[in-house]
């Protein structure tokens, strides 16, 4: 029984010390603070600007759907949808959403992309490589093959033909 709790703790802190959850981690502390930053320029910029188009902040857009809406002895009567909140929220979100694409997923494409190509480009150099060095052995087993001469056997030698190559 002690072995078992030995293993699942073991199990445990080797799955903290993976690198990708220490990564997980601090970006969701950084997404945190982002999305803070995002609330404040909404809340503080785009609510009042979108406002001065009416006369209120953004937030405090509300219709009544039954009734009045009107406050009575501190509660609201009637039934008030707050579309002012959802359309903040809306445009943190894409805010949100915009400044990821092109601050981080567009750069890191771009980034992935040159890294493909280059690994291909080097891939294709080495294959290259690989060829040539062949041809470099072919050609110097024929001429080996060729040194020999015909009276040194009927192709029981290195080159395992008559000292003629299909490649020659």
């Amino acid at each position: 029984m002690a072995e078992k709790k030995e293993s699942l703790l073991g199990g445990f802190k080797a799955f903290l010390m993976r690198g990708n959850v220490i990564d997980l981690a601090v970006a969701v502390v950084i997404g945190a603070a982002f999305t803070n930053i995002v609330n404040s320029v909404v809340k503080g910029l785009i609510n009042p600007i979108v406002g001065a188009f009416g006369t209120k902040d953004l937030e405090s857009y509300a219709s009544c759907i039954k009734g009045t809406c009107a406050v009575v002895n501190g509660e609201v009567q009637g039934v008030r949808l707050q579309w002012g909140l959802v359309l903040s929220a809306v445009l943190s979100f894409l805010i949100t959403a915009a400044v990821v694409y092109f601050l981080m997923v567009l750069p890191m494409a771009k980034i992935l992309a040159k890294r493909a190509a280059h690994d291909k480009a080097k891939e294709g150099v080495a294959e290259t490589m690989e060829i040539s060095e062949l041809e470099v052995l072919k050609e110097i087993r024929d001429h080996l093959v060729s040194q020999r001469g015909p009276s040194s056997g009927t192709g029981t030698g290195a080159g395992g033909g008559s000292g003629t190559h299909p490649t020659s």
